[in-house]
């Protein structure tokens, strides 16, 4: 087995704590907080203790049965998420529940914030959202320009753990939240939950700038631990990256906890990049173990091909056929899933090894 070997050698990112209580203000600039100026020192102090002594997780409990080491500490918050996750799949595995498709959209474009106009991205999504109810689908809709609008929605964004090493990287992740340095109230906590549950997904989103909306590559990130991530952060002593290197140096599984569900891709621009982007999630479903349901469930289209932004929604309104591609393309992820609930749809590749998985 090769040496194990941890670099290290990053400048220090720890402030002190004038800067820490400078930035810790900054969230009471309003005016109307003058006047608690003394709660908000006795606040500063006790946050800047938890920061300074780096309280990531101050809530744990014993991992308990079904773990490696059953009496090793992990944070409650993760533990919660874990046993949602979990029930979320036991509920897709049940041949009984309902079927079920998870939409995401993609746009950060939210009419409850600047620019005060809803997107394009969501119209499309609710035609979809309307042809799959239409075929007794559940649905459910994950609307990422909430991260724009909506008051402490975050997703954090991925440390890059499984670079280190694959048994780093927990399923699902762990890295978050972090009390120490403020990272909380991390969305994916409930994303999670909503993959594990699905039994189809569906991506609509716009191109910005030739690639992804930063809201979706954030959680497209954030999901790297379903592809081989590890469930049992004792194997590795929490976040180890010694034990976790050797773990991976001995031989990883890999595990990939979304394979098997079915997806659809659907992508719209106004100049530039929509089969770049189409083309960018339609590999990265298919490299997690997702499968297409159909050459017309992934799709791009140009509304308004540079044409002024400010009558988008109008060349959206005029461009029907676009509109019957994204009902086809929920409608061909509605088909592929019945087929893959009854056991007619089959990846041809399920069952086979593969050589050099990553």
């Amino acid at each position: 087995m090769a040496k194990i070997d941890v670099r290290r050698g990053m400048p220090s990112v720890q402030l002190g704590k004038k800067e820490f209580a400078r930035r810790f203000r900054d969230r009471f600039y309003d005016p109307a907080f003058e006047g608690l100026k003394s709660s908000l020192d006795g606040i500063i102090d006790k946050a800047w203790e938890a920061y300074d002594e780096y309280r990531k997780n101050p809530r744990t409990r014993s991992a308990g049965a079904g773990f490696a080491e059953p009496t090793a500490q992990l944070p409650v918050e993760w533990l919660d998420t874990r046993k949602r996750t979990a029930a979320a799949e036991r509920r897709q595995k049940n041949r009984k529940s309902p079927s079920r498709v998870l939409i995401v959209n993609g746009s950060s474009r939210s009419d409850q914030s600047c620019p005060g106009e809803m997107s394009k991205t969501y119209r499309l999504v609710e035609i979809a959202r309307g042809a799959l109810r239409r075929r007794r689908i559940e649905v459910e809709v994950l609307d990422l320009s909430r991260l724009t609008s909506e008051y402490g929605r975050v997703i954090h964004p991925c440390k890059a753990c499984i670079s280190t090493a694959m048994p780093l990287c927990n399923w699902p992740c762990s890295c978050y939240p972090n009390f120490a340095v403020g990272q909380v109230n991390d969305w994916m906590a409930d994303i999670y939950p909503m993959w594990a549950a699905a039994h189809g997904v569906m991506i609509v989103t716009p191109v910005n700038w030739y690639q992804a909306p930063s809201s979706l590559k954030l959680m497209i990130d954030r999901l790297v631990c379903a592809d081989g991530g590890n469930p049992d952060p004792t194997l590795t002593g929490g976040k180890d990256p010694a034990r976790a290197k050797e773990l991976e140096l001995k031989g990883w599984s890999y595990p990939r906890h979304l394979a098997g569900r079915v997806f659809s891709v659907v992508v719209h621009g106004d100049a530039a990049g929509v089969e770049t982007l189409r083309r960018i999630l339609a590999d990265w479903l298919t490299d997690i173990g997702l499968i297409p349901a159909g050459h017309m469930a992934v799709i791009g289209s140009y509304i308004g091909y540079y044409e002024p932004y400010a009558t988008s929604h109008d060349d959206l309104d005029r461009d029907k056929d676009f509109q019957d591609e994204v009902r086809n393309a929920a409608l061909s992820l509605a088909e592929a899933v019945r087929l893959l609930r009854r056991g007619k749809l089959i990846q041809p590749d399920a069952r086979l090894k593969e050589t050099r998985p990553k």
